[in-house]
């Protein structure tokens, strides 16, 4: 009978402990998983947006130590070493792809996507939102988009152009005609955000009653030396006929204050002075706005995209819903999340 009564015990004190070591096991998972593996594959990581841009998500896995690892892919603006970097990564375990694809065209990113998707991981793809490639990811489990309100930005951007304009009519209408007469710096030929900044721009200021011109525009691909080099060319073909200058992105608005500031312009003195618009918010423009060399722009955070890509990128791989924990809400198809614009000038 003793004997019993001590088997008994030796088998209640073994449940009891090994009950112990599967509550301390469960209790803390991450004292025993990997950090969650990100690849991140960027159109350019020499643009100063996207630079920032991967600088924040360096900042949140510093933040975040152990939960999260980035690893990032330059695609040099080529959708074929974009696809090649893809294709590689496929075999190295991450557990979620993060694309800025460089095509805008549905049809060349079909395959790829299958790839993934074949895969089974999660994807977030950073585009302009538009209902079109919203309705077509739909079919793709685990995709979402993330990007800016494009159309938002263009109208932010007309409305700081009408508030800069108006006051200041009677210095910034050379010509005294009651129009705009503008010069416009564009993205990629093919980028939707191309389009519906310069569109809703234009769009706004005419709703506002400003009458415009435009003079002349170059596609740039958001490259500041381009600018810098249009806008040169522009200055000499127009001379004094330009009366603003309206850049789709803040690498064009820098890059076209340098083709000013060599003629002498937009250093401080009135009487030479042409108004400069971007869309972006980067610090140096926005010190630039300060000292009044730059009339405004159109805030693009990247440390806000960068927390987008980190908290819905963690729920997609954890297979919670993808907005849990956060203030976002879905938009097209139910799969893009947009993330807003707001203006930043030095006006009162």
């Amino acid at each position: 009978m003793n004997i019993l009564k001590k088997l008994l015990s030796l088998i209640i004190v073994f449940i009891l402990l090994l009950h112990t070591i599967q509550r301390n096991a469960y209790a803390s998972p991450s004292a025993t998983q990997n950090p969650v593996k990100i690849g991140v594959f960027l159109l350019d990581t020499n643009e100063l947006f996207l630079s920032l841009f991967k600088e924040s998500l360096e900042n949140i896995q510093k933040e975040n130590e152990n939960k999260v690892q980035f690893t990032f892919f330059d695609s040099k603006r080529n959708q074929s070493i974009q696809n090649d970097n893809i294709i590689k990564a496929l075999n190295k375990n991450f557990d979620l792809f993060v694309i800025e694809p460089v095509t805008f065209k549905i049809e060349e990113l079909e395959d790829i996507l299958k790839m993934i998707v074949q895969r089974n991981i999660p994807l977030i793809l950073l585009t302009s939102p538009n209902k079109k490639l919203s309705n077509f990811v739909k079919g793709y489990p685990k995709t979402i988009i993330i990007g800016g309100e494009d159309e938002q930005s263009g109208i932010l951007q007309g409305k700081v152009v009408a508030d800069v304009w108006n006051p200041n009519k009677k210095t910034i209408d050379h010509n005294k005609d009651n129009i705009m007469q503008y010069i416009m710096l564009k993205g990629p030929v093919n980028d939707p955000a191309t389009t519906a900044r310069s569109k809703y721009c234009i769009q706004a200021l005419n709703e506002s009653g400003i009458k415009t011109q435009e003079l002349s525009f170059r596609f740039c691909d958001w490259d500041k030396e381009c600018a810098r080099d249009a806008i040169s060319s522009f200055f000499l073909g127009y001379n004094d006929k330009i009366e603003f200058i309206i850049a789709s992105n803040d690498e064009m608005a820098l890059g076209a204050v340098e083709a000013l500031q060599k003629y002498g312009y937009n250093k401080g003195d009135n009487s030479k002075y042409i108004p400069v618009v971007g869309i972006g918010g980067l610090t140096e423009v926005k010190e630039l706005i300060n000292q009044g060399v730059i009339a405004g722009t159109i805030i693009q955070d990247p440390r806000d995209y960068a927390i987008a890509v980190y908290t819905v990128g963690m729920n997609l791989v954890s297979g919670t819903n993808p907005l849990d924990g956060t203030n976002y809400t879905f938009a097209d198809a139910g799969n893009t999340i947009k993330i807003p614009y707001y203006p930043y000038t030095n006006l009162q």
